[in-house]
Parts: structure tokens; sequence; C-alpha cells
């Protein structure tokens, strides 16, 4: 006697997964917009960092279960738009621009260059580059512009009302994100930083201590993160270029390169002396 087949639930594939969880970040970007104009700008902020968080983890989760599309890609240029351009830009003119002449104008210009900063992202990946310049991004990159978009809210739930919540001092605010989003300056790469053995305990206390004082000091968080990175454009900027100066390194490792970096620098004022007193090195 024959069984009868017995049809099987269809199963959802895990690919989905990645797209899932972008769109999920696009409804919590807008959803942040919404809280902001309910003049809630606490959950406003906690629901960008969530958005943010989901897309920094749908590419790696795509990735990872090889589930990497054309049309994912194209979602994940949406979500970025939206969560760090859009959502930022109607925070906070709700929350410090909505009685300024100009605020619409200053937060259309940063939303602008947000979306001008993610075209030019695209448009590079095919471009051929030297090794190096792939622990770099071409100016200040998307989810960077969106925590410096809302670093004078972070301030007024901090300290209160002050300098850094009145209106010359948003407008150039903003004016500097935008210009620092379409900038060409070298920002570097988080996860291309080397962490040696030695440090990953440490890293990880601090990485505990982080998420607690997240929790209770966010919008402290979020103004020392803004200042992290803004001390680091120099140092990425001199690290660039040595590199561009020095194929031979190229294929070294890290430690390595900071290494033939500092054995240059001491060598540098021996050079200016002798250039100074007029002398030539022997042998030219």
């Amino acid at each position: 006697m024959i069984k009868p087949r017995v049809k099987k639930p269809p199963v959802v594939s895990l690919r989905i997964l990645p797209s899932a969880m972008t769109v999920a970040a696009i409804c919590l970007g807008l959803s942040a917009v919404k809280m902001a104009l309910d003049d809630r700008p606490t959950e406003a902020m906690a629901f960008l960092a969530v958005a943010a968080i989901l897309d920094a983890l749908d590419g790696r989760i795509a990735r990872i279960l090889k589930a990497t599309s054309r049309m994912g890609e194209e979602i994940d240029s949406l979500a970025d738009a939206v969560n760090f351009g859009v959502a930022p830009a109607f925070i906070v003119y709700a929350t410090l621009l909505s009685q300024s002449r100009i605020g619409w104008i200053v937060v259309l210009l940063y939303a602008v260059c947000i979306v001008l900063r993610l075209a030019r992202f695209n448009a590079m990946l095919d471009v051929a580059k030297p090794a190096y310049e792939k622990e770099y991004f071409v100016g200040m990159p998307a989810p960077a512009g969106a925590i410096g978009a809302i670093g004078p809210l972070a301030a007024k739930m901090q300290f209160g009302e002050g300098w850094w919540t009145s209106e010359p001092a948003v407008v150039i605010w903003m004016i500097g994100v935008s210009l620092l989003v379409v900038s060409t300056l070298p920002m570097r790469k988080i996860h291309t930083f080397s962490v040696s053995q030695n440090m990953v305990a440490p890293l990880l206390a601090l990485l505990a201590i982080g998420v607690a004082a997240s929790i209770l000091y966010g919008y402290i968080v979020i103004l020392l993160i803004i200042v992290a990175y803004v001390i680091h454009i120099p140092f990425a900027i001199r690290t660039r270029r040595f590199l561009a100066a020095h194929p031979e390194v190229w294929g070294d490792k890290p430690r390595q390169q900071r290494q033939a970096r500092r054995a240059i620098r001491r060598a540098q004022p021996h050079r200016r002396s002798v250039k100074r007193l007029g002398l030539r090195r022997p042998g030219s």
C-alpha cells in the first residue's frame, strides 16, 4: 500500500534575516522621528541607537549566512539614508531648531550631505585602491555623522539649556558635521585597529564599564564618543599620509608599520639639522 505524501509546511529560510533586520532598523529610525515630534527626545535617541546597532549587524550576518544580494544592498543604503540622514535631521529640528528661521535649511543641508556621502561610498566600492585605503573612510561615515548631529541634544539633556543649545551654536555645529561628512578627510575604520593579546582582557573590562555607563550616563557617553572621534581625525590623517608616502610598508602588520613610523620620525630631527647647517650626507 502506497502511503500518501504528507506535505511539509514551508520553512522560512534564515537568509531573509539580514533584510528583516534592515527593515526593522528603518522602522526604528522613523519611530525615532515620531518620538522627537512628540517631545520625547530620550526615546528618540534610544530608538536611533537601536537602529544603528541593527544597521551594524545586518551586513555581517548577511555575510555569515551567505545571504548577500543586490536587493539587500539597496535596502541597506535606504536604511542608512533614513536612520543617519533623515531621522537625525528631524530630531535636531524638532528639539532644537524648530523656532529658528534657518533651522530647516541647516537640517536639510545635513540630510543631503549624508545622502551624498552614501552615494560616494557606493560609487567607490568598485574603484581599485591601494590595500591601506581599505582601512579608512573618505569623510565622516554616516553613523558617526548621526551621533555628531545629536551631540547638542545630548548636551541639553545632560546639562540643560546653555550656549550649546543656542541657535548660532547648533547651526554652526550642524554645518560643521555636514562638511565633515562630505569631506575627503580620512577616518579610520574601527575594526581595523589591532589589539595585542595582552590588551584583550583590559579592553573587555573597559567594554563592560562602557555598557554600564551607557545605561546610567547615556548622554555623557554620546558626548565622549564625539570627542574621541574628533580627536582621532588628526592621527588618521597623519597615519594615512605616512602610508601613502611609504609603499614599502603596505604589506606589513600594523605593529610593524608603527615601528617603521617611529624610526622615520626619530630620523627626521637629524635630517632637519643637517639641512639647516648646510651639510651634505656622506655619499651625496
